[in-house]
C-alpha cells in the first residue's frame, strides 16, 4: 500500500525516532508498504519519520543510481535501528534531494566511509564499511531518524535564500506526484 510521505514542517520529522523491537505490529507489512510508497515515489530511500512512524526503520534502494554510482549496484537494505560510524572525517559536497522537500536540491557535505551496524529485516545483525554515494544515502536517511533534514547541514545564508519555498511547502502550496501529508494549520 502506498503511504502519504511527510512533507517539511510536520512535526513528525523533528522527533528522534524510537527503536524498533522484534514485537513491532505488522513489521513485515510496514517495511513491504515502505518500499511501495519509495518506489512510487521515485526514491531512493525512505525513513519511517517520513510516513509517520516515529521508529528507527529506513528502507533503501540505490540501483537505479548504480549507472552514475557503482557501488549503489544490487543495493536493497532495510535497516532496523541503524548506528553510523564515520570513518573518514572528510566531507564531499553533493546536490541532495528529499521526498519529505518537493522541488528541493541542495549541495550537502557527507564524509564519504561509514561504518553501518544495524539488523536487517529478519533482525540478525549486520555491519558493514560503505563508501561513496551508498555512503550518502545511509547518512541521509538515518538523519530523518534524528529529527534532521539534508537542509539542516547547508549554510544560513542558503536557507535563507530558499525560505520562501520552504514555506511554500509549509503552507501546502507544492504539489507532488506521491500521495503526501502536509504540516498541520497553525492557529
Amino acid at each position: 500500500m502506498k503511504l502519504p510521505v511527510y512533507l517539511y514542517g510536520h512535526p513528525l520529522l523533528r522527533k528522534v525516532s524510537e527503536p524498533v523491537g522484534e514485537d513491532y505490529p505488522d513489521l513485515d507489512r510496514l517495511i513491504d508498504d515502505m518500499f511501495e510508497t519509495m518506489y512510487y515515489s521515485e526514491g531512493v530511500g525512505l525513513a519511517a519519520p517520513q510516513i509517520g512512524k516515529n521508529i528507527r526503520l529506513v528502507v533503501i534502494d540505490a540501483d537505479p543510481v548504480a549507472d552514475t554510482h557503482p557501488e549503489c549496484a544490487g543495493r536493497k537494505l532495510t535497516l532496523i535501528n541503524p548506528e553510523i560510524e564515520v570513518l573518514e572525517g572528510e566531507k564531499i559536497t553533493r546536490a541532495e534531494g528529499c521526498l519529505s522537500l518537493p522541488g528541493l536540491s541542495e549541495n550537502v557535505g557527507r564524509v564519504e566511509k561509514i561504518r553501518l551496524k544495524w539488523l536487517d529485516r529478519d533482525f540478525t545483525p549486520r555491519e558493514e564499511v560503505m563508501e561513496g554515494f551508498l555512503s550518502r544515502i545511509v547518512q541521509h536517511e538515518c538523519d530523518h531518524l534524528e529529527g534532521k533534514m539534508y537542509i539542516d547541514h547547508v549554510s544560513p545564508i542558503r536557507r535563507q535564500l530558499i525560505r520562501g519555498k520552504l514555506n511554500d511547502i509549509v503552507n501546502g502550496k507544492t504539489k507532488c506526484d506521491y500521495p503526501a501529508k502536509y504540516a498541520p494549520r497553525r492557529r
